[in-house]
């Protein structure tokens, strides 16, 4: 699928570029963790990168003051698989080129979402990007086919074990799993085949190095 600039003028219905952040330590501290030869490794909440003088200030400007972890998403990726979303913003510090596949919210039906509507933008190393509570994401993808790793900043907490629901009655319920998260999977996936809700319809998007 083609990719459009994380600057272009569309991104602003699904974030903003962060431009008050200096990420000269949270980059120099991801380093030392290693890129998985294969696959995708998350982790929510790591002690080195919230110990990094940036961490301080995440908290305050974006997010209020309110409790904050900072993990990393690494490896290699190529497949949309699944959207997510939480009910609060997420902060994204990619150091290396990244696509990211988003969609909104708003365009879930029925508890379903097509993914024709699906946009991809590029974002190059060293830019740190804010996406919406109303912005559907998942796994980076790695600009022409390499390796990545972005910083993930969130609230305290999310994506971190599954909370327990009261009466889980309606659609939205069945999509959580886990603390903050929601997501729709598509059938193809393996979060599909592991009991995530089935919310994806349409292709499975690849994204293709040779456009």
């Amino acid at each position: 699928m083609k990719t459009v600039s994380v600057f272009d003028e569309s991104f602003r219905q699904y974030g903003r570029i962060l431009a008050e952040y200096d990420f000269q330590e949270l980059f120099q501290t991801l380093s030392s963790f290693k890129i998985p030869d294969s696959g995708i490794e998350y982790v929510p909440s790591v002690p080195e990168l919230e110990a990094c003088r940036i961490f301080s200030r995440f908290q305050s400007l974006g997010f209020g003051g309110m409790p904050i972890e900072a993990g990393y998403c690494s490896g290699h990726n190529n497949t949309l698989n699944c959207l997510e979303y939480h009910k609060s913003s997420e902060f994204n510090i990619a150091k290396d080129d990244i696509v990211l596949m988003l969609g909104r919210l708003q365009d879930i039906q029925g508890g379903h979402y097509d993914t024709k509507h699906v946009k991809a933008f590029y974002i190059p190393a060293g830019i740190g990007i804010e996406l919406y509570g109303t912005t559907l994401h998942y796994a980076p993808c790695g600009a022409n086919g390499g390796g990545f790793q972005v910083a993930c900043i969130l609230p305290k907490g999310t994506n971190q074990g599954m909370p327990a629901l009261e009466d889980p009655l309606d659609t939205e319920a069945t999509m959580c799993r886990g603390t903050n998260k929601w997501l729709l999977a598509h059938p193809e996936s393996t979060e599909a085949q592991n009991g995530a809700y089935v919310g994806l319809t349409g292709k499975n998007l690849v994204l293709s190095y040779s456009e």
